[in-house]
């Protein structure tokens, strides 16, 4: 079994699918999530290149939002598509990040992603609404690579 299966049990990944669901339920952003094994990258440049290679940029608002994770290489980061990053401050995903960070820490995968993914719902709720008309844009569910 490699890292990535080991990384998460089926029930977790969905429990995090489900906090993509509530979390999109306060906004009309959407969150997606890709863990792979390692990057020999910075985490924000191979995190772009997925979110790219998903097509996250897509999005009728550009609001995606892109929770990478390398587990081999032990590197994580969150990013937000340019709607996201014209409207909010600079540091804006730095909670979330400390909050995966010290759940990590203590072999919590599962929870410090479900809870970050929830608190950026909560926070993206203010600079994108959840719209009645809206549509689910991209799959909830977790993408893996190599």
């Amino acid at each position: 079994m490699s890292k990535i299966e080991e990384f998460l049990t089926a029930s977790e990944e969905q429990q995090i699918i489900e906090a993509i669901k509530v979390a999109e339920k306060n906004t009309s952003g959407e969150i997606r999530v890709h863990i792979e094994k390692s990057t020999e990258k910075p985490s924000m440049e191979r995190a772009l290149e997925v979110f790219y290679m998903l097509k996250m940029d897509a999005t009728k608002l550009k609001n995606g939002v892109l929770f990478y994770i390398a587990v081999e290489s032990k590197k994580f980061t969150i990013i937000g598509d340019e709607g996201i990053n014209n409207k909010v401050p600079e540091y804006f995903w730095e909670s979330e990040k400390e909050l995966m960070q010290s759940h990590f820490l203590k072999g919590e995968f599962s929870k410090g992603i479900e809870l970050a993914i929830l608190e950026v719902g909560k926070k993206m709720k203010d600079f994108f609404p959840y719209q009645s008309n809206d549509t689910n844009e991209l799959s909830n569910e977790i993408s893996k690579g190599e």
